[in-house]
């Protein structure tokens, strides 16, 4: 017997069932995506949030004419199934597979790609008055998370969107949670507004009381000026420009589908607030929301995640070695933007919180905050996703480097991280920031370097300093060995050999040397050097390559364009040293999802590709 999902190929054929078929089919859906990311890891709890949410969207609007745009796209798992790719479903986040995130040139039902917080507003925007001067009439829905709307980004479009009278539907996803708790004054307001007892009865008796569409409309000036003066402070989003009605709960598919089609009636910029859970459905991503928000492998019947073994992660290096040195220096602050368990600054938050901050998705804010903190005599260690600093650009420049205070910026998932795919791969950190003066940039092979790089950042008169380090796993070293200091702009030679050098940068040199080994034992012996600084770069040891040398291999898990090999070439090419360069690392074009093993592969830095480089060179 079919079942009702596997009649739904395009909301088309959601839109045939009767709404008192709905429950089931949401029964079903939530089963599937259970299912299948019990066995392909991806992002649970925030879809399973949604279910009822983006089942009501499909089938009030009619997509893909009507626009749906979703805010850090891991919350539309459901939106895909539901939508052309129930049956690929089971390759997502896979090597070749669909994207973990919502991806315009996979579906047309994806009208807005990106896996990173706070930007639906102002895209839902563009398209909203893209269909007005186009005379096309259509739809335009937003739906952002409360975590979001902690990133300023969001509050320009809102603020934009309010003023220019635009028809658009913004959908307040309120779940009390991103990734971490909510943090900050937003979250306390929006906590005020759903949870004032007298608002809420009030809103219940008038709801219950007029069950007409059109009555409803008609008192909804009175309800919103009532409403004003029971929360006694007035609307964020009506003082914006918005029309606002909720909150609703988000789990309510009968409610649901007759608000959305009641607001597909009235014109302008509105925002309908709806209260959800986080792994609604599934208990232990109700109870665990946190660890839940992308578990791994689990046993879907007991709710048992499947144990990860393996060495230590680059990320506690980072998250038991600031404790040990905030012990020591009592100017040590640590700072993250609503990442504090993904980076391990939770450790920190837990035995030092009067010294850690989370500021919410606002990278902006946490490095100029850090600068603050650094001029009046602090040493911050700010902690960023490398694919969200590129948000703070111009923080790290105006504000931390152009002052040359001492900022430790610590750049977790640099280089390639695995199956979050294009959105999140931190391939540009190296060639954007190099060109940064008064900014020291280094990588560490594994993770004694990384401790010790956390070490010397914080010593005096080090100035402004970039570490980033890679997603997973390390190189299995013993790390809990005493502190040392590291040369700035040193780097060290690992092997000796002949005719050839390769230089390697972070992590790629584990690969580098993996190779280098194997040649050795073909009696091919090349020279190894692990640079450990883009900036400023060895010039000595960078001098002796050029004058015994004649082929030089760089080897980075980062862009090509702009990073080591680039620097190593400008090097040479300035110093009048007739070197051949060949580059090895993230290629010019959007790396897509995969493990981490097959895109290194694809871009030609693993170490097969290394060591069969190094024997055409020899």
């Amino acid at each position: 017997m079919a079942t009702l999902l596997s009649t739904i190929h395009t909301p088309d054929d959601l839109r045939k069932l009767t709404p008192a078929q709905l429950p089931a089919l949401l029964t079903e859906l939530r089963e599937y995506i259970i299912a299948q990311c019990s066995e392909n890891p991806g992002h649970l709890g925030a879809s399973l949030g949604v279910v009822e949410l983006t089942v009501a969207l499909h089938y009030v609007f009619n997509t893909p004419h009507d626009k749906l745009i979703w805010d850090v796209g891991h919350q539309a798992y459901a939106h895909k199934i539901l939508t052309g790719r129930r049956e690929t479903f089971p390759t997502n986040r896979r090597y070749g597979g669909i994207s973990g995130f919502p991806k315009r040139s996979e579906s047309e039902y994806d009208a807005f790609g990106g896996g990173h917080a706070s930007v639906s507003v102002s895209a839902a925007l563009g398209m909203a008055e893209a269909a007005k001067l186009q005379h096309i009439n259509q739809q335009t829905v937003a739906v952002i998370g409360d975590g979001a709307l902690t990133g300023g980004l969001a509050y320009e479009g809102l603020n934009n969107a309010g003023a220019s009278k635009a028809n658009l539907l913004v959908i307040l996803n309120d779940n009390n949670i991103s990734i971490d708790r909510n943090v900050g004054a937003i979250h306390n307001y929006l906590v005020k507004m759903t949870t004032s007892a007298r608002y809420n009865r009030f809103k219940r008796k008038i709801w219950d009381l007029f069950g007409n569409n059109c009555v409803r409309r008609a008192i909804q000036n009175f309800v919103t000026t009532t409403k004003i003066a029971l929360l006694r402070r007035s609307n964020l989003f009506e003082a914006l420009g918005f029309r606002y009605f909720g909150p609703l709960d988000g789990h309510d598919i009968t409610q649901l589908t007759k608000t959305l089609q009641a607001l597909k009636y009235i014109e302008g910029p509105k925002v309908l607030h709806i209260i959800t859970t986080k792994g609604k459905g599934y208990k232990p991503a109700e109870e665990n929301q946190t660890e839940w928000h992308a578990p791994g492998k689990y046993d879907r019947t007991t709710g048992k995640r499947l144990p990860q073994s393996g060495t230590s992660r680059y990320q506690d290096v980072f998250g038991e070695t600031i404790i040990e040195l905030a012990r020591m220096n009592p100017k040590i602050v640590g700072i993250t933007p609503a990442m504090p368990t993904g980076c391990s600054l939770n450790l920190m938050m837990e035995q030092m919180p009067e010294r850690t901050f989370d500021v919410g998705i606002a990278e902006e804010h946490a490095v100029t905050f850090s600068a603050g903190l650094a001029a009046a005599g602090m040493i911050p260690f700010c902690n960023i996703y490398s694919s969200f600093m590129q948000r703070a650009y111009d923080q790290v420049i105006h504000d931390v480097a152009l002052q040359n205070l001492q900022v430790i910026l610590c750049l977790d998932r640099g280089g390639l991280v695995g199956e979050d795919g294009a959105t999140h791969h931190g391939a540009y950190d190296m060639a954007a920031f190099r060109c940064i003066p008064n900014l020291t940039i280094a990588a560490p092979m594994d993770e004694i370097e990384l401790r010790n790089m956390l070490f010397t950042a914080q010593l005096p008169g080090i100035g402004p300093m970039m570490i980033r380090y890679p997603r997973g796993r390390g190189a299995g070293r013993n790390w809990h060995t005493a502190f040392m200091r590291i040369g700035v702009g040193k780097a060290h030679q690992l092997h000796e050999g002949l005719k050839v050098a390769v230089l390697s940068i972070g992590d790629a040199g584990q690969q580098a040397a993996a190779a280098v080994r194997r040649l050795a034992e073909e009696n091919i012996h090349v020279s190894h050097y692990d640079m450990r600084f883009l900036k400023p770069l060895d010039k000595d040891i960078l001098n002796t390559v050029g004058r015994s040398y004649r082929t030089v291999i760089t080897v980075e898990n980062g862009a090509i364009i702009g990073g080591l090999g680039a620097a190593v070439a400008e090097f040479f090419t300035e110093y009048h040293y007739p070197i051949k360069v060949v580059r090895l690392g993230i290629p010019d074009r959007f790396i897509e999802q995969g493990s981490i093993a097959q895109l290194q592969a694809e871009c030609r830095f693993n170490e097969e590709n290394i060591y069969k480089t190094v024997r055409r060179c020899s």
